[in-house]
């Protein structure tokens, strides 16, 4: 690699930082003679070094804060130890520890990251995308080469709801994640917090909060404010792929209809959260030895991720042979307010697209509802009898005992996934599932859970992690220079990563691979993701012998590279 940087400004670069990592011919060139203590380690030293570092603090928090300092001072070194104990830093990393960072996150600022854009910056985003050169970035890598954007307005963080600036530990998060899992250099990729305000009073009232202390952006003023946003980026950042991340369920929903085709961008809380879950109801199919068209679904919750989940599952079953009207009936939903049905009142409009008409209710057994009536789960899972129960409602307990010994009685299998996040909002716990169901539960969670013995029999819980998906879907997207994100390169992720589930995972319950397997994944995502952008004609014309060259070739593996002096 060629470096202009030398002495004490070489050391201050992250993404050029070796520590003591630099030779002894590179500590003459570089002027590092007498900055660095005498000894050179490798990175597989630095690395035993660093986890010693992080295992010795007893707190997840504190564990969070190392890691982010070691990612401020030397990145490479970061990404190795994060690579190779994924299993064990990714909760710390994301969720759920990331959600107590978010929370916590303007007493734990250290160094800020990304970029910050106010509604005070509108007429000047373009002029903050060009400061956005971090100081990480390598000799000759400017903004117009950052290829992937994750951006939030901080309004619904996990299920935590408005974290105001806090919620920037997200976007930090998933490109680590990026970077970690489907290998997207760091210097290619941008962390956005639209710092729109807040509502939430405790951050309002803290006198060390970071944030742009207003109440939220609303109305016409807002979306002035991110069309000002997506424009900025479309002149600066062309090439950039555009993640909307954690926007509350209205905005999520229209925000990504109206920009999906006019930059190549995805949600990942919608289509992100689809995928990855509807691996998990393909992977349980195979499981369970019954096709997917002979499923039914009660979803709690209809949010984004609820709303996201069932258009994507819909999509599958019409692919397996239903046509519209009963792949739509296969899908009940319940929200706070009970059953969603048509003649509800009150019923949110991107609530309609899956509340069931009057003759749906008839084929269930329901009697005509009085547009104020409401049906608990419980009352629902007795009369669709579902196959399949999926939570995201961030109601922690939500999947009571009653509901889920209904749902046993006629299920040989049931199928359970309570997704909500962090652990704290999970719908129920793995163990009480399988208490409640005589062991017989297929489980999938929003949250990591232990393994959990049932009468001898370990069973091993999967987590419904988007970093099954996003990581692949990215990379794939930049590899083809995709033009837009299809609805079919998710359902072609959700294939790809229920087909990569072992039989020995399926035996013992587990509807996801090993995380350790989240490269491999990543790669067979992208490869996809890049067949399915030619062949729809939004990308690059790969012959089919070419693309798994492609996708390696993009994919960086933190590791020292020797230096040179920049001519």
């Amino acid at each position: 690699m060629q470096v202009q940087q030398s002495g004490a400004d070489l050391l201050e670069r992250p993404l050029l930082n070796k520590d003591t990592g630099f030779d002894e011919a590179e500590r003459d060139i570089f002027g590092l003679r007498g900055l660095l203590p005498s000894r050179v380690a490798t990175i597989d030293e630095q690395v035993c070094l660093e986890l010693e570092h992080i295992r010795r603090k007893s707190d997840d928090l504190e564990r969070f804060i190392g890691l982010s300092s070691l990612q401020d001072r030397n990145e490479t070194l970061f990404y190795r130890v994060l690579l190779e104990n994924l299993e064990e830093f990714m909760p710390i990393v994301y969720t759920p520890t990331v959600g107590r960072a978010c929370q916590s996150f303007s007493h734990i600022l250290r160094r800020p990251r990304g970029l910050w854009i106010t509604p005070a910056d509108r007429d000047r985003i373009p002029d903050l995308l060009r400061n956005a050169r971090p100081d990480s970035f390598a000799s000759g890598v400017g903004v117009d080469d950052v290829r992937l954007i994750v951006a939030t307005d901080n309004e619904r963080i996990l299920g935590l709801g408005d974290q105001g600036a806090g919620g920037m530990g997200i976007p930090v998060g998933k490109l680590s994640l990026y970077t970690a899992g489907a290998g997207i250099y760091p210097s290619h990729t941008l962390p956005v917090s639209l710092d729109v305000g807040t509502d939430n009073e405790d951050l309002l009232a803290d006198p060390a909060y970071v944030g742009y202390r207003q109440r939220r952006l609303r109305g016409a003023e807002y979306d002035d404010f991110l069309e000002a946003f997506v424009a900025a980026i479309l002149d600066v950042c062309p090439r950039a792929i555009l993640q909307w991340e954690d926007f509350k369920q209205h905005n999520a929903i229209r925000i990504l209809d109206r920009y999906r085709h006019r930059i190549t961008s995805f949600n990942d809380d919608i289509q992100g959260t689809g995928a990855v879950v509807l691996a998990g109801i393909l992977a349980a199919v195979r499981a369970v030895g019954r096709p997917l068209a002979e499923q039914r679904f009660v979803f709690l919750g209809a949010g984004a991720a609820g709303t996201g989940i069932a258009r994507l599952v819909r999509a599958a079953l019409m692919a397996d042979g239903l046509d519209a009207a009963s792949a739509k009936r296969a899908i009940v939903t319940v929200d706070t307010k009970g059953l969603v049905f048509a003649d509800r009142d009150p019923l949110d409009d991107d609530k309609r697209e899956f509340a069931l008409s009057g003759e749906e209710l008839a084929s269930y057994g329901f009697a005509a509802l009085r547009p104020a009536a409401r049906l608990d789960l419980a009352a629902v899972v007795a009369a669709v009898k579902p196959t399949m129960l999926i939570g995201t409602s961030g109601v922690p307990g939500a999947f009571t005992e009653v509901a889920i010994r209904e749902m046993a009685a006629h299920a040989e299998r049931p199928v359970v996934f309570p997704l909500s996040n962090p652990t704290a909002k999970t719908e129920a716990v793995p163990a009480d599932i399988l208490a409640w169901t005589d062991g017989r539960a297929l489980i999938a969670t929003g949250s990591p859970f232990e393994s959990v013995n049932v009468g001898g029999t370990d069973h091993v819980i999967g987590q419904a992690n988007n970093v099954f998906i996003f990581p692949g879907m990215g990379l794939g997207a930049i590899v083809a220079e995709a033009r837009e994100i299809t609805d079919e390169m998710f359902l072609l992720a959700a294939r790809t990563l229920a087909g990569m589930v072992s039989p020995e995972r399926l035996a013992v319950g587990a509807l996801y691979p090993a995380v350790s397997e989240l490269r491999q994944v990543s790669r067979e995502i992208a490869a996809k993701v890049v067949c399915q952008s030619r062949d729809c004609g939004v990308g690059r014309l790969y012959r089919d012998d070419e693309v798994f060259d492609a996708v390696d070739s993009a994919m960086w593996y933190p590791d020292y590279l020797p230096y040179r002096p920049a001519s």
